[in-house]
Parts: structure tokens; C-alpha cells; sequence
């Protein structure tokens, strides 16, 4: 299928040096809370990882938090994401903001995060997806989908009588921050790109790229 015919123009009015903050934290959060409004879903990110033989993989994941510590989702331990990591732990997330002709991308190092904070989150999820946790072994093949419905019905009655308690095969990652990309898109594929690339524990050199 030839796509050469596709074209998106890009109008926004642009970033400016000036208009950064000097914290790439701050200036995400500043980003995230106009994706909030204008995007579906502005937390989905693009995770990827590498594998043992250094073959790279990329999935859609959801960011449940982020401050000055880094950015957290939550995922099946043993999961192929998660073995990677374990593996590697130094990976890429990337932000699509299309309505805001906006990309971030963030590159760090994933550690896992206490029990203590995986069950805080855990116990906020709806109760189906508290028991879509237990029943979902993300690296299992299925004959059919009645298995996992089966084994859906299994938990339900395990946990009929009860809180589901957290698997001890799922949690949280938080990924720390070594360098951010502040993506804008402008007319002509002449976009505004900054980067911040990590200098000490408190302070950030930020550079203009081009297009």
C-alpha cells in the first residue's frame, strides 16, 4: 500500500528555549496537563526494552504516577516486559500527544517499586481488574479464550468471600529519568526539539536539536 499521499501539516506556533522550564518534571507535568484536556488517553506510553540477544520490543502501557522520582506503571512480573528489564534495565518511553502535535520521550533506567506502593495502587483498581491480575499470565499461549474466562471464573470464586489480595507476581516499575525530549511539532518538518540530558542528581543541561 503506497502512503506517500498522507501528509499531516503541523500549525502550532512553535516552543521556544524561553518558554521551558529549567526542570524537565515540571515541564512534562506542565505538557501532561494540557494532554489531559485535549488527548483520550494522554497517560498510554510507548515502553520499549530489549531482549538478551538485543532485539527490541515496544508495547503500550499505562502511566499510573509520576513526580521527582520518576514515572510508574504496573505490569505482570512475569511478563516479557518485565524479564527484559530485569535483564536490561534501562529503557525508552515515548508520549504521542497527536491533538497537541506534541511528542515526549524519556530514556532511564526501571526498577521495581516496594510491595507497599504496588498494593496502594493495587487497592484502587475496579475489582475486575484486581482479579484480570491473577488470571493473566502474559507469557501463557491460549487454545482459546474460554481458558482464560474459565480460569476467570476460578478466581471469582477463590476471592468470592473476600478483598483480592495482591499477586505476588505483580507490581509497579518506576522508571528514572536520565534524558528527556521536548518534541513540537511546526509547518515544513522544521519542528522545535529540546532535550535535557541529566548532569547531577538536581540539575539539567537543555540543548536544542534539529528537526
Amino acid at each position: 500500500m503506497d502512503l506517500t499521499f498522507m501528509r499531516q501539516g503541523y500549525r502550532n506556533e512553535g516552543l521556544t528555549r524561553e518558554q521551558l522550564s529549567t526542570d524537565p518534571f515540571l515541564q512534562f507535568e506542565a505538557w501532561f496537563e494540557q494532554a489531559n484536556e485535549a488527548e483520550p488517553i494522554p497517560n498510554a506510553m510507548s515502553l520499549a526494552t530489549v531482549s538478551p540477544s538485543g532485539a527490541p520490543m515496544i508495547r503500550t502501557v499505562l502511566l499510573k504516577l509520576f513526580d521527582a522520582n520518576g514515572f510508574v506503571f504496573f505490569t505482570n512480573f512475569k511478563s516479557r516486559k518485565a524479564e527484559q528489564i530485569a535483564e536490561n534495565p534501562r529503557v525508552s518511553v515515548l508520549f504521542n500527544w497527536v491533538g497537541l502535535e506534541r511528542q515526549v520521550s524519556i530514556n532511564g533506567v526501571a526498577e521495581k517499586v516496594e510491595t507497599s506502593e504496588s498494593l496502594k495502587y493495587f487497592m484502587t483498581r475496579p475489582r475486575g481488574s484486581q482479579l484480570g491480575a491473577w488470571v493473566s499470565d502474559q507469557r501463557s499461549v491460549l487454545s482459546s479464550r474460554k481458558i482464560l474466562e474459565m480460569k476467570l471464573d476460578e478466581i471469582k470464586q477463590k476471592f468470592a468471600d473476600g478483598k483480592i489480595p495482591l499477586p505476588e507476581f505483580w507490581g509497579g516499575f518506576r522508571i528514572k529519568p536520565k534524558r528527556f525530549e521536548f518534541w513540537q511539532g511546526r509547518p515544513n518538518r522544521l519542528h522545535d526539539r529540546f532535550s535535557y540530558s541529566i548532569i547531577d542528581d538536581q540539575s539539567w543541561k537543555i540543548e536544542r536539536l534539529a528537526p
